[in-house]
């Protein structure tokens, strides 16, 4: 995994846990997760708020495949992010989740929530594979998160469903098999649960 050594503290950091902070007028900065969030407290008058890094965590699915999930916390405004995701070549992707909390509230707190969601979240499937391909599971429901194709020239939506990479023309394949029926379409936060 690439690690970016903090222009605060100088301590290498993994490449994913970085934040270039700053304005055109002041030139930027990579810091790492916990100098990024001092810096943000201290600007909010937050002198209670403790950053705390977590160790990584193995969960499974529901079809028992293990998944290995870390962390990172950012402040924000008026709160504080959560983030649990799997790395792939060093980067989230894959499963991602998100909770958000007060500042001034306990972290651990705010982590047995989002690790609660995350069991809820990976019970349920919703692909299976079948000789026809990746198909909608009976349940026919699906959740999941929208990101972009990079490697589509066109920058065309790529949705990641139970953990999977899904373009939008193999989504488009699977809900063919639903030719007739009518569909909801709802868009939620990265924190709220579906």
């Amino acid at each position: 995994m690439q690690q970016i050594t903090c222009d605060a503290c100088g301590q290498p950091t993994q490449a994913y846990d970085v934040v270039n902070y700053g304005s055109i007028e002041t030139g930027y900065r990579k810091l790492c997760g916990g100098c990024f969030n001092a810096d943000v407290a201290e600007r909010a008058g937050l002198d209670d708020f403790k950053h705390v890094r977590f160790e990584p965590i193995e969960m499974s699915d529901a079809s028992g495949r293990a998944h290995e999930f870390h962390f990172r916390a950012r402040l924000f405004g008026s709160g504080v992010a959560l983030d649990a995701f799997e790395l792939r070549d060093g980067h989230p992707a894959g499963y991602q989740f998100q909770g958000i909390g007060e500042p001034e509230g306990d972290l651990l707190v705010l982590l047995g929530r989002l690790i609660e969601k995350m069991r809820r979240s990976l019970a349920v499937q919703h692909l299976e594979d079948s000789d026809l391909g990746l198909q909608v599971s009976d349940r026919q429901v699906v959740r999941g998160k929208i990101e972009c194709d990079l490697d589509d020239e066109d920058r065309m939506p790529l949705v990641v469903i139970d953990g999977r990479e899904v373009s939008w023309a193999e989504l488009g394949r699977m809900v063919m098999t639903f030719e007739g029926s009518q569909f909801k379409l709802e868009f939620r936060d990265m924190s709220d649960e579906l």
